[in-house]
């Protein structure tokens, strides 16, 4: 008898699961069949748009910086798979002065199945079901803010670093089964597992094939690109012509090659730059080392540039990592300091963004944050904060008026006379020691130390001259336009080569 009640158990759930398995199939063929999406090889859309560079905003809590893209075209070719997207770009330099125009390309092909690159053929709403259909998609119903939806997710072929697939998951309006929204996830070396979630509106028709005039994708909650689409058209004629990869940079190809080796330089007694990419600034306290930009780049770097501390002021530990500035190619080295034991140092208007994208889960790329259990400490700078053994003193401060963005942070030696910055400006080539117009970082920056009171004679910049040479008080002031407003200071007027006296 209980074996009897075993199978008929068993076969009712085998009954469930294929009817389960049948209507989520029913329900991608209803959604491809009001989509157009039978017969679909190909398809090219264009109108205008705007991409949003992801990490780069001027303060940490906010969207992500925008730059138009004008005649935007995508094209998107199933059978390779393969996309190519062209634009113009019109945008104006942080630093200020003329906007400048610039082509747009993407050119995604098999030859780099990469899915943070081929998830923009495959979270379309065309693509999804193409792959909700490929790759036995399930189906479950939700209702969102008195909305009822098909909610139908699958798995990529492609695997993540961890091995594990990507997931997708489409939204589709179960009154007009056209797809409303589509989520994958991709790893990120701040955020962790990050959702890449798209939204398709304001649905029109082109003799049966449905397409949103609007797109609008985000990622931590802010857009990375939206699009006003004007038109689309289904298995264009001119496939080949549309999907011709794009010109080869000016120049060429960069040159091929792993990155700088570490090195480092002793600027003083237990006071050294690192370098070999990102420069890093490693300080000796009587019991630890005190670090200006250990994060930088990635957590391969990182991990170099913190072995190269240790190594020049050995059996002492890392205690502290001040970070210049909330940047991603500054900071992507954060789950290797985590997971060193150290304590992150950032200006106050930056803490609550790092603590929420540092707990995020890592299952897509374990990271040494996650494989080492330890979570992020971290500290900060308001204005000012003093380190000090009572021998060595290093001061941390706030630049103030730098339109790159808030809360950078500068680290002040006030024994050496040694100041380290980044992003504020570049040290500009001996033939034109002044650019015109200056440069509004020079300025900031000028403008910050004088304020400050800080008798400096040497900068320490994280993005290294070329060639890498001393930045001196003397390039610095040197640099500045003679009609600078410092000018009228006395201060620092009679510092500052050319100024009209």
């Amino acid at each position: 008898m209980i074996k009897k009640l075993l199978a008929a158990v068993a076969f009712s759930s085998l009954l469930s699961f294929s009817a389960f398995a049948q209507d989520a199939a029913s329900v991608i063929a209803n959604a491809s069949r009001a989509m157009g999406v039978g017969g679909l090889s190909s398809i090219t859309y264009y109108g205008s748009g705007a991409n949003f560079n992801l990490g780069q905003n001027n303060n940490a809590n906010g969207p992500w910086p925008r730059v138009n893209l004008n005649d935007f075209r995508r094209t998107i070719d199933f059978t390779q798979p393969a996309l190519r997207t062209t634009a113009v770009t019109l945008a104006v330099p942080v630093t200020g002065g003329a906007a400048a125009q610039n082509p747009f390309n993407q050119y995604f092909t098999p030859a780099n199945p990469a899915w943070a690159q081929h998830l923009e053929i495959w979270t379309s709403p065309w693509g999804f079901l193409k792959g909700a259909a490929a790759n036995d998609a399930t189906r479950r119903a939700q209702t969102i803010d008195g909305t009822r939806y098909e909610v139908v997710t699958w798995e990529t072929p492609q695997k993540a670093p961890s091995g594990i697939s990507y997931r997708v998951v489409g939204y589709i309006n179960a009154r007009t089964n056209l797809v409303d929204k589509v989520e994958t996830w991709v790893e990120n070396p701040i955020f962790g597992d990050l959702m890449v979630e798209t939204s398709y509106t304001d649905y029109r028709d082109n003799n049966g094939l449905k397409y949103p005039t609007t797109i609008v994708q985000s990622r931590a909650g802010w857009p990375t690109f939206e699009a006003q689409i004007l038109g689309a058209d289904a298995n264009p004629a001119n496939l080949s012509a549309l999907m011709q990869p794009p010109p080869p940079p000016p120049g060429g190809a960069p040159p091929a090659g792993g990155p700088p080796p570490i090195a480092s330089e002793r600027l003083a007694d237990g006071v050294y730059r690192i370098t070999g990419g990102y420069v890093a600034l490693a300080v000796e306290f009587d019991d630890h080392i005190f670090m200006f930009e250990p994060a930088g780049q990635n957590e391969m770097r990182s991990q170099q540039v913190m072995a190269e501390a240790k190594r020049v002021i050995p059996n002492k530990p890392i205690r502290y990592g001040v970070l210049s500035h909330h940047h991603f190619d500054h900071t992507s080295g954060l789950p290797a300091v985590v997971a060193e034991g150290v304590t992150i140092v950032t200006h106050e208007v930056n803490k609550d963004f790092f603590e929420r994208a540092l707990a995020q889960p890592r299952t897509l790329a374990p990271d040494a944050m996650s494989r080492s259990g330890k979570r992020a400490v971290i500290e900060t700078v308001g204005d000012m904060r003093v380190f000090t053994d009572g021998t060595r003193t290093v001061e941390v401060h706030n630049v103030k008026g730098l339109p790159h963005a808030d809360g950078m942070l500068v680290a002040y030696l006030p024994d050496l006379g040694i100041v380290a910055y980044a992003d504020m400006f570049n040290l500009p080539p001996a033939d034109n020691p002044v650019p015109s117009p200056p440069v509004v970082g020079t300025m900031v920056m000028a403008d910050n130390l004088e304020r400050l009171g800080l008798d400096w004679s040497r900068l320490i910049s994280v993005h290294a001259p070329n060639p890498d040479r001393p930045i001196t008080r003397e390039n610095v002031l040197r640099s500045l336009n003679p009609t600078h407003p410092s000018c009228d200071r006395p201060a620092l007027r009679e510092r500052l080569p050319g100024c009209v006296r």
